[in-house]
Parts: structure tokens; C-alpha cells; sequence
């Protein structure tokens, strides 16, 4: 005679002597472990990667193995020197963003509102936005001179692109059924901008910042590498000269800190100015 054996039936579990829940599954309720966790292994593969590399090569100038890099991070950490030019960097960078704000911003929701200043306007924004904004860097080393103007410029020229075409996206992308149910009503046209076109149109325009960001921190590296005494793009500059290799690295992991780091917290401005739009941080 052969017995059926229910294999979905769990195994009784004496009251004494409860189950304990595994680590994956302790691990599984902190989501926010778990991805830290994720995001320690991918950095230990690419850092395996990295010192295999360098065995491989064997030229530290070429390229230095990790150690020696993170020996030239804390050096120039305890001497304040990267502190420093990752202050004038981001010095540069804060006053580019809010000139770009400033002009794309309120630029974008003309455009975005009015088809005749669209016509104008947009012709020419499409002629200079395909440009690199690396691309005007000789020109502005003529008129600028070496200085803080110059990565100014470069940033605010990059930025200005991505910010104003999302806020002319936003503007356009306003629920049509709460214009026409604002305008059934009587409501002025200011107010229907401040209270409905505006509030719609933001996390478009936050996605756009980020966009923005993105490319100015690119681009302060190269006009900082060339048009600039100091910063993060001069030092790396300056330690390749000297064929100083692991100082190089130092920086360029500095750069990828602190841009990371901003968009950390322009992803957290944009959930808190931006509650009722769940998931457009990750457009």
C-alpha cells in the first residue's frame, strides 16, 4: 500500500521551540540592507577587477593599483588640499545651476504657454543646443581669460538645455481637464499658472534639474582641465604633469563622490517637493 506525502504541508513546530527566520530572510525585510549589501558587492567586483588589472599591467603609472590610490585619498584628504578644490568646484557649479534655473525655468513655461514666443525662440534654441558646450571653450578662454567666469559659463550654457526643454515638456504635459475646469470656473490666467501649470509641470522640471546637474559636473571637469587655476579638473590636471598616478585616480574618485552624492540629494528635493509624483526620479 503506498501512503500520499503532502510535501506543501509545513512541519509542526513544537510551541518551545519556534522557527528562527534565516538571515536572507532578515536581510529581505530591511530593503535598504539588501541594496546596500548589492551595492557593496558590485563596488568589490569592480575593485577586483581594478587590482587584476594593475597585476596585469604591471605600471603603476599607467595604472596604480587601488591601495595606492586610496593611500593618495587620504593624503590629500588630511592635508585639506581636496576639500578645498572640491569646494571651488561645487562653488562654480551651485552659482551655474542657479543662473540656469534663473533663465531656462521661466523661459521654458513662455515657451511652453505661448506659441508665438515659441515660434520665435525655439529656432535658435535648437541651433546652439546641439553644440558642445566643451566646444566653446577656446572661444571663451579669449574672452573670459583664465578664471572662475569661464566654467561658470561652460556649466550654465550646458545646463540650460535639458531644464528648458523639461519645463516646456511640463508646461505642455498639464492635465488639459484642469485647465478647462479652471477656466470653466472664471479663474484668472496668473492663478491658473501658479495653482495648476505649476504644480504639473514640477516633476518634469526636477527630472530636468538632475539632467541638468548631470551635465554641468560633466562639463566643469573639462573647462576646469583648461580654463581654470583651481578646482578638481585643474588637479587633475596638474598631478598628471607631474606623472603622479594614484593622485589622478584620488580625484577622478572624488569627482564621482560628489557627483553621486548631489543627485542622492536632488532625488530627495525632488520626493519632497514632489510627493504626489511617485517614480518620475527614476525617468
Amino acid at each position: 500500500m503506498q501512503r500520499s506525502i503532502e510535501i506543501d504541508s509545513p512541519l509542526p513546530v513544537s510551541p518551545g521551540n519556534p522557527a528562527r527566520p534565516t538571515l536572507a530572510a532578515k536581510v529581505a525585510g530591511y530593503p535598504a540592507v539588501l541594496s546596500g549589501l548589492v551595492t557593496l558587492r558590485s563596488f568589490a567586483v569592480f575593485i577586483a577587477i581594478w587590482w587584476a588589472a594593475a597585476a596585469w599591467t604591471h605600471s603603476p603609472l599607467q595604472l596604480p593599483t587601488p591601495l595606492s590610490v586610496l593611500t593618495a585619498l587620504k593624503s590629500l584628504a588630511i592635508d585639506g588640499e581636496m576639500l578645498d578644490n572640491a569646494l571651488t568646484s561645487f562653488t562654480r557649479l551651485a552659482i551655474s545651476m542657479g543662473i540656469a534655473v534663473v533663465v531656462a525655468v521661466p523661459l521654458g513655461f513662455l515657451m511652453g504657454l505661448s506659441e508665438r514666443a515659441n515660434a520665435y525662440i525655439d529656432p535658435m534654441v535648437e541651433v546652439l543646443r546641439p553644440i558642445s558646450g566643451i566646444a566653446w571653450i577656446p572661444l571663451a578662454l579669449f574672452i573670459f581669460g583664465v578664471g572662475d567666469v569661464l566654467p561658470v559659463f561652460i556649466m550654465t550654457y550646458v545646463a540650460c538645455f535639458p531644464l528648458l526643454l523639461n519645463t516646456i515638456a511640463g508646461v505642455r504635459g498639464t492635465d488639459r481637464r484642469l485647465l478647462a475646469a479652471a477656466r470653466t470656473m472664471g479663474v484668472p490666467q496668473s492663478r491658473i499658472v501658479r495653482h495648476v501649470v505649476m504644480p504639473g509641470a514640477l516633476p518634469t522640471i526636477m527630472v530636468g534639474l538632475r539632467l541638468a546637474f548631470a551635465g554641468a559636473w560633466s562639463a566643469i571637469i573639462a573647462a576646469e582641465l583648461i580654463g581654470s587655476p583651481s578646482g578638481l579638473g585643474f588637479a587633475i590636471e596638474w598631478y598628471r604633469q607631474l606623472l603622479m598616478s594614484p593622485k589622478v585616480f584620488a580625484y577622478i574618485i572624488a569627482i564621482g563622490a560628489v557627483g553621486y552624492s548631489c543627485d542622492v540629494a536632488l532625488q530627495a528635493l525632488q520626493r519632497t517637493l514632489t510627493p504626489w509624483a511617485r517614480g518620475t526620479e527614476l525617468a
